[in-house]
């Protein structure tokens, strides 16, 4: 947006406080306290401050504040909501909730947001398949795909140096499928060893997979910045995204499945359909079943034992990141609906 030429301003709640980067006027508006605390005094901060911004467009992004974007949209505000998940798929998948207050949860979102996505100016949603089902409560809709930027993650190595690790980056969860990952690296045969960078969500999980034979093989890096996942990228001959099946994950594009792929480096993924279609589809990887560990194994030894097919699946992905899967295009789609909502 700020090379686009609007005035942006980013409304926060992490305490680190308030700054300026890149053009980007960063608005801090506390750390919260737990969920209750969020949902509660946060979003009041938050409206408080977007009202004082007095924005042209507001773009809101969690869904705990689709409440204040109906204020401001009372106020005569332009506002947008951006779904980068299915909340409702979502809520069926949390592990804390018991089965009864999943659906009782997801079906109660469902009419939330049928009731109130349609008085926003625009949707915005993370994938096409959100998209469609926004299509039907705001004819406004547009999905903008998180897509790599081209070039940011160009995986680097040390001239000649052979790429001798899997990776996986991201968040570690039970649900992204931690454990079957770690089990893996039990039956791999070749002797690699799993670069996992990503912070931990549950402590529980944490100490759980240190105590597994396969963390031996682990060389954990915690949260990385950009640079880091670079680094990474360029040791590796593949990338782990074998997340479980998960009524938010079958229909879902995990973002870190074609930043592997800008990187050049092939992709080792669940065998969900749609992410079959990507991976094999564009011949720059192979599908797994998440859930089976052996064969997570096979897929990381195949990867070892073949440096042929990894060059050739690697430059598949590059290519196919080049041709669709990158942000230029977005970006585009994503300036044509601001330009028509200034309009």
């Amino acid at each position: 947006m700020v090379n686009a030429g609007y005035e942006t301003a980013l409304v926060v709640a992490d305490g680190r406080g308030d700054e300026h980067r890149e053009g980007v006027a960063i608005h801090d508006v506390g750390l919260p306290r737990g969920r209750i605390d969020r949902v509660r005094r946060i979003t009041r901060r938050v409206f408080d401050k977007a009202v004082a911004i007095d924005a042209a467009i507001y773009h809101l992004h969690d869904p705990e504040l689709i409440p204040i974007g109906l204020r401001l949209r009372r106020m005569g505000r332009r506002v947008v909501f951006d779904s980068h998940e299915d909340v409702s798929k979502q809520l069926l998948g949390k592990p804390y909730l018991g089965p009864v207050s999943r659906r009782v949860l997801s079906l109660a979102f469902s009419v939330f947001e049928r009731f109130t996505c349609g008085k926003f100016d625009a949707i915005v949603a993370a994938t096409p398949f959100i998209r469609d089902k926004f299509l039907k409560i705001n004819p406004r809709t547009v999905d903008i795909n998180n897509f790599p930027m081209l070039g940011e993650l160009s995986a680097q190595n040390d001239e000649g140096a052979a790429r001798t690790k899997v990776c996986y980056v991201g968040g570690v969860e039970a649900i992204r499928g931690a454990r079957e990952v770690i089990r893996a690296m039990e039956g791999v045969r070749s002797g690699v060893r799993l670069e996992l960078a990503g912070a931990f969500s549950d402590p529980m999980l944490s100490a759980e997979v240190r105590q597994y034979e396969g963390w031996r093989q682990v060389d954990e890096f915690g949260f990385v910045d950009r640079a880091g996942v670079r680094a990474i990228l360029g040791r590796s001959f593949a990338g782990l995204v074998t997340f479980l099946s998960a009524p938010n994950h079958v229909d879902a594009q995990p973002n870190k499945m074609f930043e592997y792929m800008s990187a050049g480096v092939p992709v080792i993924a669940s065998h969900f359909p749609l992410w079959r279609e990507i991976v094999e589809g564009n011949a720059c990887g192979v599908c797994v079943d998440p859930s089976q560990p052996h064969e997570i194994a096979a897929a990381i030894d195949f990867f070892a034992e073949n440096p042929d097919q990894v060059e050739v699946m690697g430059a598949n992905g590059r290519r196919a990141v080049l041709d669709r899967y990158n942000w230029a295009m977005e970006e585009a789609k994503l300036l044509n609906l601001y330009e028509s909502l200034s309009s």
